[in-house]
């Protein structure tokens, strides 16, 4: 009788386990819409605007899981900047709480995916729990495109330069030479000279 019921406590034990395995949070970010869907085991859903990597800074795509959660941290590349409520998932990848709640819905980092410091501390606190699988898809938002007209209105717009959207920088698409600024110290010398 002892047997049978060290038995049933066991499979009990084992069942409660795997069902704890199975129990994730779902963290999908949306390179190109700058959002993250969270999902708990629950059911309950969230959808929070994101900074992500920013021009000349790449956040990875893939699948992940969480290698390390730190309440607080600082980062030592970057001047020390605060990163509350991080969840690093690669390397020194996060996903992080950031104070700088403005550039959030366009891309703003070195890298990591940024999130309001409240939803950080949910998501933190979710993870905690249950654990997470983190999916990073998309691309982040595109070049837009400036057109010029010959002023008729049946004509169709011609292509004459590529804008980068969060440069601010316009790209020619021709072959034209493309006026260079003076050196600072040539101006400052001769400041009306050509």
């Amino acid at each position: 009788m002892r047997i049978v019921a060290w038995g049933l406590g066991l499979l009990c034990l084992c069942l409660a386990g795997a069902h704890n395995a199975q129990a994730t949070v779902n963290i999908h970010v949306d390179l190109s819409t700058q959002t993250m869907t969270v999902t708990s085991a629950e059911g309950e859903e969230f959808q929070w605007p994101v900074s992500t990597a920013r021009k000349g800074y790449v956040t990875p795509r893939g699948v992940f899981r969480p290698q390390a959660m730190l309440p607080v941290a600082f980062s030592k590349k970057y001047n020390n900047s605060p990163m509350p409520h991080s969840i690093f998932f690669t390397g020194s990848y996060a996903i992080h709480g950031s104070y700088e709640v403005a550039h959030l819905g366009r891309p703003a980092s070195h890298g990591c995916v940024r999130l309001a410091p409240a939803n950080a501390a949910t998501l933190f606190a979710m993870v905690k729990k249950e654990g997470a699988v983190i999916t990073i898809t998309g691309s982040p938002p595109g070049s837009g495109v400036l057109v010029a007209s010959s002023g008729k209105h049946h004509a169709k717009p011609i292509v004459v330069a590529k804008h980068h959207r969060h440069g601010g920088q316009v790209t020619a698409l021709g072959y034209a030479p493309q006026p260079q600024a003076k050196p600072l110290k040539l101006w400052l010398e001769n400041p009306v000279a050509p």
